[in-house]
């Protein structure tokens, strides 16, 4: 199905062009979409008026669609020359549900991943109660009918199927909130749980360290002139305008901003940090330097052409930056590369495991699996945690590495 472009002077207020005539049985393809459906049947009193309206919706009866907070609203036309004012209310949900709703996709950058590429997890859905129960919609329809609903309403419900399908921000506007009021809150908690993990980490183990003495000590070399001193810092690339025609401004400070670091790490160290990186590699560190997880319009950006770039999509970045937050190239070899470990520390976890009350995990290969949680060998000697909703095989990286397994999922679990 084509995506269209809705009005958006007011995001809270969108209007959608009437759709075109459908052919076949089914109005909805995604498992939200089907629930809208399914929530319309359960409350109706009469399956005739359902089969008219279906095929009303079906023949384009239906115009431009109104969306905005506990109200659908279209003009419907029936057997008479005048459309038909109808509507469909339904519960908005309060500050609290609101508050429970964003704090469990925060949460978790693959729910946060899956709302980007339009997608409702099943488990972030069940939070706030997002999808209609039955009776929770309230049709009404300027026609002489009294049926519930009449013929008009179940048109303008089996449509607005179809714009769920294409859009899973429809609903959470029927629910009371815009897209962009929802993702600023996301970018805003994203960023405090991020600053949180900082702050973490700055209270970690420190890393190990050259004392300045010795890396700068003297080396014989053909004689040069004096050289200029080094900035202490890459300089600011200039702002760049947005002009039409003219590159993105946003790609061009990136690709400036990133040649100046590099230049001074060459200059400051002799060593390109990034020369030994794959193009995937660097993308996934170029993403993972930005904070706000694609939230942000600039990251959003970023996120999407980076991933096309790189032939993936805008999830496999996502999942791929998590890896490197949680330990750069070791860890994001440990997503995408399982490896038979020899016989050693592999063999020895889960009876330590079983030790600690840890006794249901299943190995393959480098992997240590339960339903939602799972423990990976790294060549490195080290266990990095992922997790996954249940039964899902959708791991996600998580916590923090550790040569000790029962040490690595202990900080998955208090996470």
């Amino acid at each position: 199905m084509t995506p269209r472009t809705p009005s958006r002077h007011d995001d809270r207020r969108r209007t959608f062009p009437a759709l075109e005539p459908r052919t076949g049985e089914e109005f909805a393809s995604s498992w939200w979409g089907n629930a809208w459906v399914e929530a319309l049947e359960d409350t109706a009193l009469d399956r005739a008026r359902l089969t008219r309206g279906r095929a009303y919706a079906g023949r384009g009866h239906v115009d431009a669609i109104t969306v905005t907070p506990g109200r659908v609203m279209a003009y419907v036309h029936g057997s008479r020359p005048r459309p038909y004012r109808t509507e469909i209310r339904l519960r908005t949900l309060t500050d609290a549900d609101w508050d429970d709703f964003l704090a469990a996709a925060a949460a978790r950058p693959d729910h946060i991943a899956a709302l980007l590429d339009k997608d409702v997890p099943h488990a972030l859905a069940a939070v706030a109660d997002l999808l209609p129960m039955p009776g929770d919609m309230i049709p009404d329809c300027s026609c002489p009918d009294d049926g519930y609903p009449c013929k008009h309403a179940a048109a303008l419900c089996y449509q607005t199927a179809r714009l769920l399908d294409e859009d899973p921000f429809v609903l959470f506007l029927m629910r009371g909130r815009g897209e962009r009021e929802i993702l600023a809150d996301l970018s805003h908690r994203n960023a405090t749980r991020s600053a949180a993990e900082r702050t973490s980490a700055a209270t970690a183990t420190p890393v190990p360290t050259v004392p300045a003495h010795e890396a700068l000590a003297p080396r014989t070399l053909t004689a040069l002139p004096p050289p200029f001193p080094a900035p202490g810092h890459p300089g600011r690339p200039p702002a760049y305008p947005h002009t039409p025609g003219a590159p993105d401004p946003l790609a061009l400070d990136l690709l400036a901003t990133e040649a100046a670091a590099r230049a001074h790490t060459l200059l400051t160290t002799g060593a390109d940090p990034t020369a030994e990186l794959t193009q995937w590699q660097d993308a996934v560190r170029l993403a993972a330097a930005h904070p706000g997880s694609g939230l942000t319009a600039s990251t959003r950006a970023l996120y999407r052409d980076l991933a096309a770039a790189t032939d993936h999509t805008p999830t496999d970045l996502a999942r791929a930056v998590a890896a490197w937050r949680q330990g750069g190239r070791e860890a994001l070899a440990v997503l995408e590369e399982p490896w038979d470990p020899p016989a050693g520390p592999f063999d020895r976890a889960r009876p330590a495991l079983i030790a600690a009350d840890f006794p249901h995990f299943r190995p393959w290969r480098n992997h240590l699996s339960t339903r939602s949680l799972q423990l990976r060998f790294g060549r490195d000697g080290l266990w990095y945690g992922y997790e996954s909703d249940p039964d899902r095989e959708d791991w996600w990286p998580r916590g923090t590495p550790d040569a000790d397994p029962v040490g690595a999922l202990t900080a998955l679990l208090d996470r």
